[in-house]
């Protein structure tokens, strides 16, 4: 049986073994990264219920090897930020956290698209302050607000850029239309989108990614409660393998795209190593044609 320190040594700097990507050309971060959105409390609003759990669960992933933390000032809101500056902070020199702004949260499981200038720059300063941060090293825009004009929320990211407190500019939920009429406003680095082994409708958006050399930052990766059915070829792959349904599910995702960074999420420590030893599980071209998922 394992003692107390083997324990918490084992599995230590495994998320490397997913490989890494160099964001923006001059961050390089672990492909498997940590989504923080469920370490807040149900509907995404408010505390955790288990805060201390998800304080672990954070310094877990670092210790895991996992230098990639994806958050936004809309989980809790504000709380999933304020936990990782509670659990990181002082930061490791290499830790990359990217949040988000553009969305109001009126209630738990409510979400508002808000795009307007004033609300983008007070929600920087606002995950500034929580972070505990003098700059963000990747801000991505939770939504381009139909309502406002594209150029006036871009260009206000911008202006947050040349004042030093943003380094890198990402997108979230976006056709590769939107992607190249904001890349003639600023460079853009990440694009996040829903996509999974068991959705797959942001397809071309990932392909537009790989080609450009952009970041493709899959949420919702796990696609929860459609990967282990008993007649899911997921399923029964994992079997083979002798792995869970999850870990074939992420090593799909990295098997898929060398832009892809897939950030699972978690409140639980043990969940959290469970999805990190994906990184150790290779799937090759064969497997996934003998179950029709192939790139």
């Amino acid at each position: 049986m394992l003692n107390e320190k083997s324990a918490k040594l084992q599995g230590q700097g495994l998320a490397k073994k997913a490989g890494e990507f160099m964001l923006g050309n001059d961050l390089k971060v672990t492909r498997l990264g940590f989504g923080a959105m469920r370490i807040t409390g149900r509907g995404i609003w408010g505390e955790p219920a288990d805060r201390a759990e998800a304080v672990r669960v954070l310094r877990r992933a670092v210790e895991l090897g996992i230098n990639f933390i994806d958050t936004a000032d809309a989980y809790g809101p504000g709380v999933s930020e304020e936990i990782i500056a509670e659990a990181l902070h002082p930061y490791p020199a290499d830790l990359v956290i990217a949040t988000k702004g553009g969305f109001e949260r009126p209630g738990p499981d409510k979400w508002v698209e808000n795009g307007r200038p004033e609300h983008l720059r007070a929600a920087c300063e606002h995950s500034l302050r929580r972070l505990r941060l003098e700059r963000i090293d990747l801000y991505q825009l939770h939504r381009i607000d139909p309502k406002v004009a594209a150029e006036d929320q871009l260009g206000t990211l911008k202006d947050l850029q040349a004042q030093g407190k943003i380094k890198h500019i990402g997108l979230s939920e976006v056709s590769v239309r939107q992607i190249e009429h904001a890349r003639t406003m600023v460079p853009i680095v990440s694009v996040q989108n829903r996509y999974s082994v068991t959705d797959r409708g942001s397809e071309e958006v990932l392909d537009y990614c790989e080609k450009e050399k952009i970041a493709f930052i899959p949420w919702f990766p796990l696609a929860a409660g459609k990967l282990s059915g008993a007649d899911s070829p997921v399923n029964h792959l994992a079997a083979r393998l002798k792995a869970t349904p999850y870990q074939v599910a992420l090593s799909w995702l990295l098997a898929r795209s060398p832009v892809m960074l897939p950030i699972p999420g978690t409140s639980s420590v043990a969940h959290l190593e469970e999805n990190v030893a994906a990184a150790d599980l290779k799937i090759d071209e064969n497997k996934m044609q003998e179950i029709g998922l192939t790139a």
